[in-house]
């Protein structure tokens, strides 16, 4: 019966997807041993550092990956990271299939004037400081003044304006990091802009998102009902009466934001399409944003020679991510270059965000995972002899396995029932590797 050896590099969703579907696939024919090696001490990925904290029945999905690490062909091996604690060509040598699932980490540049400035941040620093990501507590977020602007028309964006237009009260029975409650509590941030280079039809954020904002008890949700009629009517002109699912359920999500009274809450925030980001302004610091404002003719998004301006003092860039690159793996596009899975020409294998793009939802890396595997059994040959990871690691590394991620786990769920709260994260790497290898 052969068995096969398979490691997963990265602990987040599509990690433990991958890892479920090879187990799903063992058989008195063919079984696997599966190591997955995360960077981190802490895993699940954009679960944990990703998921807004005010949306805790999508983290729901870590009951799922608990269950895929319980299996006795599974083991964990975090605080290990691939290209300094161990390399490309070792694991490739000692496992029938090395899949690659790190993710879309860097985020993309505006690529305009000022975008470096205090107080201009990527949501891919924004939204691990809310989160509790070990790198990321001190990024310096300037709360001070009271107006911020989103550049970004996904769920990302909205992630983003959210936590900062939230009365931070809402965030208290949250896991939202400590450090960011607390600062969260002492914002003077009270208009938060959202704007987005296309129409409204456009627009990448999902109808259930949409649905949620007039349901803001303390935050009032602006956007021009005109700017919806004109988002319908183009739609309408460019597919027909008979829109697209997800198109009309976004279109009537809008309709009713626009519709919804506003309360006169001191908390606003406020769409903006058709607006491209062409400088940020500031003397040391940002002061202001500037727009142009575009039209759509025929279908395409046409800039207008016209502009305007938001001052603000925080910008917060949410358009997209990369991946960072690996030593020895070709990337092209900000992700690693494959075919369907398949790195050409090795046993190397991606899935999710490294594969694809940041594109999809958690359960989109499910499917992916499962594709990509069956990719996998097609390409094995005979089993390789040679050791494991073990090899690889030196005796002394403070090594986080499945028992040491458990403790951390623990001692978090445990702090955080008392204050009625999922969990209260640990987030210095020191203490994470104090609890996580005392076990």
């Amino acid at each position: 019966m052969p068995h096969y050896k398979v490691a997963i590099v990265g602990a987040g969703p599509a990690g433990y997807f991958t890892a479920q579907a090879l187990q799903s696939l063992q058989s008195d024919d063919l079984t696997f041993s599966i190591d997955l090696i995360e960077r981190l001490p802490t895993m699940w990925g954009l679960v944990r550092s990703g998921v807004a904290p005010d949306h805790p029945k999508i983290k729901s999905v870590s009951k799922v990956f608990e269950k895929v690490a319980a299996e006795a062909n599974f083991r964990l091996f975090g605080n290990v990271e691939l290209g300094r604690d161990i390399h490309l060509a070792d694991l490739t040598a000692r496992y029938d299939a090395v899949v690659l699932c790190t993710g879309s980490s860097l985020g993309k540049k505006l690529g305009i004037p000022g975008e470096d400035l205090p107080g201009s941040l990527s949501a891919a620093e924004f939204v691990p400081w809310y989160n509790g990501h070990p790198d990321f507590t001190n990024i310096p977020v300037n709360l001070n003044g009271t107006t911020a602007v989103v550049i970004g028309a996904g769920n990302v964006a909205m992630d983003c304006a959210r936590m900062l237009a939230l009365n931070p009260s809402e965030l208290d029975s949250t896991d939202t990091a400590d450090h960011a409650l607390k600062a969260l509590h002492a914002s003077s941030i009270r208009k938060v802009f959202i704007a987005g280079r296309r129409g409204v039809e456009h627009a990448a954020f999902t109808a259930p998102e949409l649905r949620e904002l007039p349901k803001l008890e303390h935050t009032d949700v602006r956007i021009d009902a005109s700017e919806v009629s004109a988002a319908h009517e183009r739609a309408v002109a460019e597919y027909g009466e008979v829109l697209e699912k997800h198109l009309a359920s976004n279109l009537e999500a809008w309709r009713l934001i626009a519709e919804h009274p506003i309360s006169g809450h001191d908390r606003e925030m406020e769409f903006r399409f058709l607006s491209t980001p062409l400088e940020i302004k500031g003397n040391g610091k940002v002061e202001e944003v500037i727009f142009g404002i575009n039209e759509i003719q025929g279908g395409k998004v046409v800039a207008t020679g016209k502009t305007y301006s938001i001052p603000c003092s925080l910008v917060i860039s949410a358009i997209g991510y990369e991946s960072a690159e690996i030593p020895g793996v070709i990337f092209e596009r900000g992700r690693i270059a494959n075919d369907e899975g398949r790195v050409v020409e090795s046993n190397i294998y991606t899935v999710g965000w490294a594969k694809r793009g940041p594109s999809g939802v958690i359960g989109t890396n499910k499917s992916d995972a499962s594709d990509v595997v069956k990719l996998i059994v097609e390409d094995l040959k005979s089993p390789k002899v040679a050791g494991d990871i073990t090899d690889l690691i030196p005796t002394d590394h403070l090594l986080i396995d499945q028992a040491g991620w458990s403790a951390i786990n623990s001692s978090e769920v445990a702090k955080g029932e008392p204050l009625g709260k999922p969990r209260v994260k640990e987030v210095e790497w020191a203490k994470l590797l104090e609890i996580g290898s005392n076990t």
